[in-house]
């Protein structure tokens, strides 16, 4: 998820290349970077407003800007802004002195996986301090609209802080015989219990100031104003108050019906608990997390191929079908145990006192017990199968919703390999079954490697300033057994397997034979190279034999670099696209402005264009940021004579605006979808 948010980085840094070799680790690690450069008080109190960055990376032994001061500057503008430290070596000196000058972390520059490590651990606490801000404004706009509801409520309510009546309604004030709230405030509620059962009442004050469960109500004897007692039921739910932890209590008057309570708890059609209880108690289980409880798991449970079944049963014997299963269910569990129905469909059991090896074990006879017998449904008799998918309770996974998503993952995992089999989540067996997918992956790019199952779209770009070329972006897919694959899916593998520069010789041999065999003089097409491929130093001599047996004009064929993998890899990038331009070739730099220079790089690369970074698309009509951005690099790439390409440009409005900064050409879903190259063209 980090690795998915751009990350805006202010350096305090004299030196450009130090920042911009940062910059590259940090991008060469996954992270989609945002940098600017500061040198001095005045660039950075400026940079401050104009980046709003999510982190400052200072080098203690900038000239202008002292370690110290950066920190002053950062308190003082009152943003929430992690202080990383940039040094090369560990002393206990320079520890000492960067930490007393207020940095948060250190970052080594030398050692990429600490740097990135602590870029992780930076970020990661940022988003939840940002997370907590929300959930803090959302907590108290529901406080806020809660005491606006407690005022017109009927129910008669109260807030209790450490035993003092701290707010009260209308309907509690009306029931205890009081006017105001002035006449209870400061007033405990023990004081209005009978001395009969304030011993009683005052363990269990002690018993809840502890953070234990509440009871769902209790009985006993109150005193109004005026003296006189009645019989009352009292419910407890902990709750806060102005930010305070506090009880939420609700008098009532009337006697409780034990049965009808019990009865709100449960689903009727198969006598198990409902929803709302099971996530009640699976709250209760997930706070006994915390103490370090480790013998908790839970269960999802749900007939196979229920589609099939319920066509076979018929929805009015559905619940019968639910009902049998329940009462097979009850013959199993421990009491300590909760079952419930979930859905139409699922039950959920709440396993206690079970370490992992007997959960496995109980999961394995669950299936067997369920399915040993004939389902009797009426008029029909049928065999059914179920799948158990299960996620264990720990401190990591302590969230219910989180809990009810393993385990229903785990379930379609059960379901998928056949049925009538339990699935546990385990981390590491996870990892195995990623590294499984990860060979079944890599053997499917092989065979497509081998036998031409890799196919080619192509995007149209479409250009805002009257240019006749028709330009195209060609975009790899594999055909796959249920249809096409997109990259995203299987780049990441080749990549990780060296299969990069196959790959892009297959795309760039098939690019040529477009372009020999096309009539349109006038087409061009966009062919990324990824950086195993630049850093290939056969790839050019291969490319110049490629362009002599396929005649076409080579400027119709564009090499397309990253920009940040040029920067990382400025030598061998310089040379391939030197050699390049002389064969003909034109060059693109891709995700270019993300850079603190990116047009330094035009320094070593002759590009031909520029396609400007995909995030400064985003919600371009009303990011001013952005808009500036590209205005700020349009113009410098017209002052060199470079043309410019906007890509995932996505509505009128942006089109628009690009027109206005005098953008060369746009390229999107809205524009041109992306489509398959037909395969009379990809003849020769």
């Amino acid at each position: 998820m980090i690795q998915e948010t751009v990350i805006k980085i202010l350096f305090v840094e004299d030196s450009l290349e130090n920042a911009e070799r940062v910059t590259s680790l940090l991008r060469n690690a996954g992270f989609a970077v945002r940098p600017t450069r500061a040198a001095n008080e005045a660039e950075f109190v400026a940079a401050l407003d104009s980046l709003n960055p999510d982190l400052v990376f200072a080098n203690p032994a900038c000239r202008d800007l002292a370690l110290q001061e950066v920190a002053r500057l950062i308190d003082i503008s009152a943003r929430d802004i992690a202080l990383v430290a940039l040094i090369d070596e560990i002393d206990a000196e320079g520890f000492a002195h960067v930490f007393s000058s207020g940095a948060r972390s250190i970052g080594l520059p030398a050692h990429a996986e600490q740097l990135r490590a602590v870029v992780e651990e930076e970020i990661g606490a940022l988003q939840t301090r940002r997370r907590v801000r929300r959930l803090e404004m959302a907590l108290r706009e529901s406080e806020r609209r809660c005491d606006g509801l407690l005022d017109s409520s009927r129910d008669p309510i109260a807030y209790v802080h450490e035993g003092m009546h701290v707010r009260a309604n209308q309907a509690y004030l009306d029931m205890l015989g009081f006017e105001s709230f002035e006449e209870i405030e400061g007033m405990t509620l023990l004081d209005l219990v009978v001395d009969s059962d304030t011993e009683e009442f005052r363990s269990l004050l002690k018993r809840l100031s502890r953070g234990e469960p509440p009871p769902t109500h209790i009985e006993l004897q109150l005193k109004q104003g005026d003296g006189d007692t009645f019989a009352a039921v009292i419910e407890f739910t902990h709750a806060t108050f102005e930010g305070e932890r506090c009880l939420q209590i609700i008098i009532r008057r009337e006697a409780v019906d034990e049965s009808l309570i019990e009865q709100i708890k449960l689903d009727m059609a198969t006598g198990l608990y409902n929803r709302q209880y099971f996530m009640d108690v699976l709250g209760e289980a997930i706070g006994e997390t915390a103490t370090g409880r480790s013998d908790q798991a839970i269960l999802v449970i749900e007939p196979d191929h229920f589609s099939s079944v319920l066509e076979r049963i018929g929805i009015s014997r559905l619940d019968i079908l639910m009902r049998v299963i329940a009462e097979r269910l009850r013959k199993v569990i421990n009491p300590a145990d909760t079952a419930a129905r979930l859905s139409d469909r699922s039950f959920g059991l709440l396993l206690r006192g079970r370490p992992h090896e007997a959960t496995e074990v109980f999961a394995e006879s669950l299936l067997k017990n369920i399915c040993s017998e004939l389902f009797d449904l009426g008029n029909h008799s049928l065999a059914i199968s179920i799948s158990i998918g299960g996620s264990l309770l720990g401190e990591k996974n302590a969230d219910s919703v989180l809990l009810i998503d393993q385990a229903v993952s785990m379930l379609h995992n059960a379901q998928g390999q056949g049925g009538n089999q339990f699935v546990l989540y385990d981390p590491s067996a996870q990892e195995r079954a990623e590294a499984k997918k990860d060979g079944r992956w890599l053997a499917l790019l092989e065979d497509a490697l081998e036998n031409d199952r890799f196919v080619l779209f192509h995007q149209q770009i479409i250009a805002l300033m009257g240019k006749d070329t028709l330009f195209s972006e060609l975009l790899l897919r594999m055909e796959g057994a249920q249809g096409i694959v997109l990259p995203r899916t299987f780049l990441s593998v080749a990549e990780r397997h060296g299969l990069m520069p196959r790959i892009d010789r297959w795309v760039l041999h098939e690019a040529m034979l477009q372009l020999s065999a096309s009539d349109n003089d006038e087409q061009c097409f966009m062919v990324k190279i990824s950086t195993p491929s630049l850093l290939d130093p056969e790839l050019a001599p291969w490319l110049a034999l490629q362009i002599k047996q396929h005649p076409f004009d080579p400027r119709r064929l564009v090499l397309e670099m990253r920009e940040d993998s040029v920067m990382t890899h400025l030598r061998p990038a310089k040379q391939f696209a030197g050699v390049a331009k002389k064969m003909g070739c034109r060059i693109a730099l891709e995700r270019f402005g993300v850079g603190l220079n990116s047009f330094q790089i035009l320094d070593h690369v002759d590009a031909d264009f520029l396609k400007l970074d995909r995030t400064f698309s985003a919600d371009l009509p009303r990011n001013v940021e952005n808009q500036q951005h590209i205005r700020d690099i349009c113009q410098r790439a017209q002052d060199l004579h470079k043309e410019t390409i906007a890509e995932w440009v996505e509505d009128v409005a942006g089109v628009s605006l690009l027109f206005s900064f005098s953008t060369s050409y746009v390229q999107g879903n809205f524009q041109h979808e992306p489509e398959r190259l037909l395969a009379a063209e990809r003849t020769t």
